[in-house]
């Protein structure tokens, strides 16, 4: 299995690419702007929603599951959300094709079979959600309302590319329903800050945590929440965003409930999600010349054991060892593969295993099983030791949970140095180009200024950070008065 994968240097975007293709991540489909997404990328995901999935109960949420379709009528019933969407909106207009008796073989929609009202395909749920909910509160003690659920979203993009932007796409969404504006709010919080552990603590990934400008806001929100983090190549990433919706859908759709006082009032909703992008960030963040470097909290195999023999009587020495080790390594919760076909060589095996991104591989050879050591590679550093066997399953655990920290301390050191204060806007177009990364500058606060730089430079403003200092400055293009710095980078 050669690599000969484009280097990063080269050319990151075909990198990305071939990277995604060849570790058997997912593949384009014959669907326009949509992915297969193989087992190997699925098992990364199914990893990553099990986590979320657990935090988001942990946090007193339930899954449910609504409707792919949204009558037109219901989707334009908050016009912000219906406006934000409608240039990536699929309409299901007809029910049924017929033959075309012109073609033979051929179908052709049946105008007989026009929709009364025709359907749109979510490209997001709050709409059927929130004309749902009417019907399931009516009181203070029917809230909160704490659902989630799995789902897959259409939105007809026309510029694809493999989990970062396709027209079919899988998440979650969760979106809740509460009493109280600052119940509202706190919960906004609380599911930043879950994205926020998630990303830090099993991708590895640092991110930061802010809130939107007016412009980048979440059609049909009051505000948004949400987590930046920063690939390789300076480009920032959109990892998570949280949505304060305020009273917006509940007027739209007349979700009101009996206060304890006896009076009618409209709950006040939250809404928040993230997607098989996540898998773009993770590929982005970690990975290098030599194919995906995962980390062990999200591998599907954190352990490979390859066995090195030239005879039949050393394969079967070595299997008994590694069967061994692979059943004392899985007691302790380690993924772990011996992989002992024998149709292929180990230096086959070794390339496969380090262009998928295993964490850590075992060889064991004869004179390993004479001298009772493995030797141990490392996927991230690319370094190799030999081990000794005695002990080597608790070693291997703490080498996982090393290479974890280590993963994120490297993307952390990455981030941090990329991040540029910069105050006048010739030095930010000449940064932005030789250096990439986040760049903290004064900005007037107007959308007319963020909406020029843009067009200027194809920079957006990412986010206003949370807990970010009042600085009294010049905004850099416009020289105007500004409160604070905010960040900006070119982003994905």
């Amino acid at each position: 299995m050669g690599k000969n994968l484009t280097t990063r240097g080269a050319d990151y975007s075909k990198w990305y690419n071939e990277l995604v293709v060849k570790a058997d991540l997912a593949e384009n489909s014959g669907v326009r702007g949509c992915m297969v997404i193989k087992p190997y990328g699925y098992a990364i995901w199914e990893k990553m929603q099990a986590q979320l999935d657990k935090m988001f109960k942990e946090t007193g949420h339930s899954n449910a599951y609504f409707p792919l379709f949204v009558p037109k009528s219901m989707f334009e019933a908050e016009e912000k959300n219906a406006e934000g969407f409608a240039k990536e909106c699929a309409i299901v207009t007809h029910y049924r094709l017929k033959n075309d008796e012109a073609n033979p073989g051929k179908l052709m929609v049946d105008p007989q079979a026009k929709l009364e009202e025709e359907l749109i395909v979510r490209p997001t749920s709050e709409a059927i959600i929130w004309s749902t909910y009417k019907g399931w509160v009516q009181s203070y003690r029917d809230l909160p309302l704490l659902i989630n659920q799995w789902a897959n979203v259409v939105r007809w993009e026309m510029r694809t590319r493999l989990f970062l932007r396709t027209a079919e796409f899988l998440w979650q969404e969760g979106h809740t329903a509460h009493s109280t504006e600052s119940e509202a709010i706190e919960e906004t919080v609380k599911m930043m800050e879950v994205y926020a552990e998630f990303a830090e603590q099993f991708m590895a990934i640092p991110v930061i945590k802010g809130v939107k400008t007016e412009s980048e806001r979440f059609a049909g929100a009051v505000n948004t929440y949400c987590i930046e983090a920063l690939m390789q190549d300076g480009k920032a990433l959109q990892a998570g965003t949280s949505h304060f919706l305020g009273q917006n859908f509940a007027k739209a759709f007349d979700v009101k409930f009996t206060n304890k006082e006896g009076k009618l009032e409209h709950v006040w909703g939250t809404s928040w999600g993230v997607s098989t992008r996540l898998m773009g960030a993770l590929v982005m963040t970690h990975s290098d010349d030599n194919g995906l470097v995962l980390p062990p909290n999200l591998a599907p195999i954190q352990v490979v054991i390859v066995p090195i023999y030239r005879t039949e009587e050393q394969q079967n020495a070595i299997a008994l060892v590694a069967e061994d080790l692979a059943k004392e390594l899985k007691q302790l919760g380690i993924s772990v593969k011996f992989d002992n076909r024998d149709t292929l060589k180990p230096g086959f095996k070794f390339n496969e295993y380090e262009l998928k991104g295993v964490p850590v591989r075992l060889a064991i050879g004869p004179n390993d099983l004479e001298n009772q050591t493995v030797e141990v590679a490392r996927r991230d550093t690319l370094t190799k030791e030999n081990v000794t066997m005695n002990g080597l399953p608790n070693y291997i655990k703490e080498l996982l949970e090393t290479i974890q920290e280590s993963l994120f301390t490297k993307a952390l050191n990455y981030r941090d140095t990329h991040i540029t204060s910069v105050d006048d806007f010739d030095t930010f177009k000449e940064l932005l180009d030789s250096k990439g990364g986040f760049f903290a500058a004064h900005w007037d606060g107007t959308a007319e200024t963020e909406e020029r730089i843009k067009e200027l430079t194809k920079a957006t403003i990412r986010c206003i950070p949370l807990n970010q200092p009042a600085e009294q400055g010049t905004c850099m293009l416009t020289g105007k008065p500004s409160e604070g710095r905010v960040l900006f980078a070119k982003a994905y």
